[in-house]
């Protein structure tokens, strides 16, 4: 989703980092051949996620929904040298996909795959966090908030995406069966109110939320 226009969004994308050859590759390999490849962060908001990775320098990253690992990528580069980035997805048949390009950055060592369900599996992890980047179900981001604040150090930072979830958060109209949408309102007035976070929204492509824990 954009909220400006395209000739705009164009010279914004045209005067930022260029996307590195390794991430152009697995773009193209991910529509190539992966359903639903919208749900890629691609090369504009991959720079936003490295720049602020790099900018809070990472010793251990957290991430919640893998998709095929371009994101990964993007914010493995902000990482320590000594760094691990944990990533976990539900999807059993991008796990190989997912770990052919984290083995060609170089950081495969240090990338950790997980299969399953995040509320279950995050409470095991015997590691706190700097970073975490929520991008999967958005029913349950309120309840990844919940599970992860407490493994966030102080002054980590949260990074939640598809926030504004193509402007849906603003119908007060939406279908019974959906979920996510007023998940994603709960979500956002959670951050806001929250006292352990302070949150800004960014209108970057589909919404990006900052929060750091104070």
């Amino acid at each position: 989703m954009h909220f400006i226009p395209d000739d705009l969004d164009n010279y914004v994308v045209s005067h930022s980092e260029n996307e590195p050859e390794l991430l152009q590759e697995l773009n193209r390999e991910t529509y190539q051949k992966i359903l639903q490849p919208r749900m890629l962060s691609g090369h504009y908001q991959g720079r936003v996620l490295s720049m602020i990775s790099k900018l809070v320098n990472p010793k251990n990253i957290l991430e919640i929904g893998t998709y095929t690992g371009y994101s990964a990528l993007c914010l493995i580069e902000g990482m320590k040298t000594d760094g691990e980035l944990h990533t976990i997805d539900i999807n059993e048949e991008l796990v190989d996909f997912q770990r052919k390009y984290f083995n060609k950055s170089g950081f495969g060592s240090q990338i950790h795959q997980h299969l399953g369900n995040a509320l279950e599996i995050i409470p095991k992890l015997n590691t706190t966090f700097d970073l975490v980047f929520i991008d999967a179900d958005k029913g349950n981001y309120p309840n990844y908030f919940d599970v992860i604040i407490d493994k966030l150090n102080p002054g980590g930072i949260i990074l939640s995406d598809n926030v504004l979830w193509s402007g849906k958060i603003l119908d007060k109209t939406f279908k019974k069966d959906d979920t996510s949408t007023p998940a994603l309102i709960a979500y956002n007035a959670l951050l806001k109110n929250d006292t352990r976070v302070e949150s800004v929204l960014l209108p970057i492509r589909d919404g990006l939320t900052i929060s750091r824990k104070i």
